[in-house]
């Protein structure tokens, strides 16, 4: 009897201890849950106006959100938030990189694909990192990491209204980048970061109130436009989705080693990275090649499914 005792006591510490891992691994879901589900929940509000056909006016939201918002919320944020102003150019930087990366990834791959690069380069290039990757960040890494997501999505935006309009229109215009008020708010908040400077009171209260409209607008923008995307040939967006993701992936690991990045930077660029194909994208593509809108829309509906499953992982497993 007595011989058998450590037997019985190893069976009683190794129970514990995955009782220990259980429950560990069980609250870790519980709080990527908990990060994932405010978002879906957003978004779902929005798709459920959609169906209800509720009033709600995308390109009036968007143009807010766009001129307004954005802006407003980059400065003051950005203001607010001690971070180093180096590394927030080394973000900056990075997404110009994985902008770079994904377009001459997914050129050879359109090409080996043999389906139009005008029509399904830009929603490979640019990912959804305003709608979705703020608020997960926000959420997951708190202010610091919606600061850094901030240079990713500046960057982001500026490519999608400047070379992703350029790709599907078949042509060069550069007034949209000298008169966009995001490189401004940048710039703005730069020297504010630089300076040590703050803005007065009244102005930093009321950009806010501005610029805290943004994230639950973008939410139900995105809900809203998901439902009214007219869908085709499920199979080719599941094809684009895998693709995508394997893009961001490598992608994202070359980026996080190229620049050392850790912590909440760090962070911040894998789920940028990871984030599904801009719905913005999309309306250039029905708008000067309408004949593959109905293909690029099922691409950005099936990879922004995907991250319920993808985002989860990352956060478990990789952030």
């Amino acid at each position: 009897m007595v011989a058998r005792l450590p037997n019985i006591a190893t069976c009683f510490t190794v129970g514990i201890t995955n009782l220990d891992q259980g429950l560990a691994v069980d609250h870790l879901f519980l709080n990527v849950l908990n990060v994932v589900l405010p978002v879906l929940i957003c978004a779902g509000i929005g798709y459920s106006l959609a169906l209800f056909k509720a009033p709600f006016d995308n390109k009036v939201i968007g143009g807010i959100v766009s001129r307004v918002g954005y802006p407003t919320l980059i400065i003051s944020h950005l203001s607010t938030t001690k971070i180093a102003v180096a590394t927030f150019l080394d973000v900056m930087a990075a997404a110009a990189l994985a902008i770079a990366g994904f377009g001459a990834l997914g050129f050879v791959a359109l090409r080996a694909m043999r389906l139009p690069v005008r029509a399904f380069l830009t929603p490979l290039m640019h990912g959804n990192v305003g709608n979705i990757g703020l608020p997960i960040t926000l959420l997951a890494l708190g202010d610091a990491g919606m600061a850094y997501t901030m240079g990713f999505v500046v960057v982001v935006l500026i490519s999608i209204f400047t070379v992703g309009m350029w790709i599907p229109a078949g042509e060069f215009s550069p007034k949209k980048l000298a008169t966009s008020p995001i490189i401004y708010a940048v710039i703005v908040s730069l020297v504010l970061m630089a300076t040590g400077y703050s803005l007065p009171q009244p102005v930093a209260k009321s950009f806010d109130i501005l610029g805290g409209l943004s994230i639950p607008l973008m939410l139900l923008t995105l809900g809203h436009t998901l439902a009214s995307l007219q869908v085709h040939r499920l199979g080719r967006a599941v094809i684009l989705t895998v693709l995508h993701l394997i893009m961001a992936i490598a992608i994202a690991t070359a980026l996080v080693w190229a620049f050392g990045f850790s912590g909440a930077e760090r962070g911040a660029v894998i789920l940028c990275c990871l984030m599904p194909s801009s719905v913005a994208t999309y309306l250039f593509i029905d708008q000067h090649m309408p004949e593959y809108g109905p293909d690029v829309a099922g691409f950005i509906l099936v990879s922004t499914l995907a991250t319920i499953v993808v985002l989860p992982m990352a956060l478990s497993y990789w952030i």
